[in-house]
């Protein structure tokens, strides 16, 4: 089976072919069409601006991905699509580009959940086998959820933020400190230069509520009033870096370990955008192979968004025969996955 998959949530304009045999499964394309530059003049993306970049950009990237892949379009066996959750105006463009293919193509689509593709990332190239029940630990720019994944398929999220996603306070804190945009690989790069004695504290909010919860815009305001209060601050990028990601990333690994034991989990695995800090990655495969679980985290190239994930979630749908009429494809915001 060979599968299309289109990704266009919010700012990347992501195409990619995944070709599934029994040897197993092969990456054939999987190119990203970046507005990066064109948001950082904002501090953040516009969806209005970033729709209209992926009208122009997603039917060069499809062909780009073909060529690439080798492949004519009637060598594709289905079309796999992000339908939701994200911008509204870039979800239309990658759905109404996919449904136009399909159409034209004679192919079934398969409507994706962004969350669900990030959570399948770890299925690209797992270096592991995945036992479940599992537990997915999925942190974005939009999202924060704790998912128990007990079979392809069958989730339930046990755990979510009650305000800012990680990623979304890590753009807010890069603005505080004037330091720019995206705010997760800066704040990150910043931190490594910190290399003195820790002075600053900052908060750890719901870091010991019994649920599974997350809460980051009180930490936000724990470093906003720092700020304010320390003069010389702009000395102290590096301190206050190292500090706010810190805070982050023992929130995320406490609550991690905690329902992981909670439900018996075998498998404790991480996805999302913010999946890439390599703080992250590292502190909390170190715990959780401590704690006894098996680990696994996707190639950084397939942790921000991007279409293989897309492909790969729509070729296990596609296995189950769960395709969406053209006709019925719309967008679906819901976070329930």
């Amino acid at each position: 089976m060979k599968v299309l998959g289109i990704e266009t949530s919010c700012d990347e304009t992501a195409v990619a072919i995944l070709e599934i045999d029994t040897s197993g499964l092969r990456v054939l394309s999987n190119l990203i069409n970046s507005q990066v530059k064109i948001h950082s003049r904002y501090g953040g993306v516009v969806p209005e601006v970033a729709a209209r970049e992926h009208i122009l950009n997603i039917l060069p990237v499809v062909n780009e991905a073909l060529e690439k892949a080798g492949l004519k379009k009637g060598k594709i066996d289905a079309i796999a699509v992000t339908a939701g959750p994200g911008l509204i105006t870039s979800l239309i463009t990658g759905i109404e580009s996919a449904k136009t293919l399909a159409y034209a193509w004679n192919l079934p689509i398969v409507a994706v959940n962004h969350i669900e593709g990030h959570i399948y990332s770890n299925f690209i190239a797992p270096t592991e086998k995945i036992e479940f029940p599992a537990l997915v630990l999925t942190v974005s720019g939009g999202h924060t959820l704790l998912v128990l994944m007990e079979g392809l398929g069958k989730f339930k999220t046990v755990g979510q933020t009650r305000d800012d996603a990680a990623g979304e306070a890590f753009d807010k804190a890069a603005k505080l400190m004037n330091l720019g945009y995206p705010g997760g690989p800066l704040i990150s790069a910043w931190a490594e230069k910190f290399s003195g004695d820790k002075k600053i504290e900052l908060s750890r909010p719901m870091i010991n509520h019994p649920d599974f919860d997350f809460s980051f815009s009180g930490l936000k305001t724990s470093l906003l009033y720092s700020l304010k209060k320390d003069k010389n601050w702009k000395k102290r990028v590096p301190e206050y870096a190292h500090e706010f990601q810190q805070a982050i990333i023992d929130v995320l690994i406490k609550k991690t370990i905690r329902a992981g034991k909670k439900y018996k989990t075998k498998t404790i695995m991480l996805a999302g955008g913010v999946a890439a800090n390599k703080e992250l990655r590292r502190q909390l495969e170190e715990k959780v192979l401590e704690e006894g679980f098996s680990f696994l985290k996707p190639d950084l190239k397939y942790t921000t968004d991007n279409a293989t994930m897309v492909a790969v979630n729509g070729y296990f749908k596609a296995k189950k025969k769960e395709f969406t009429p053209w006709k019925n494809l719309k967008v679906n915001c819901n976070l329930e996955i």
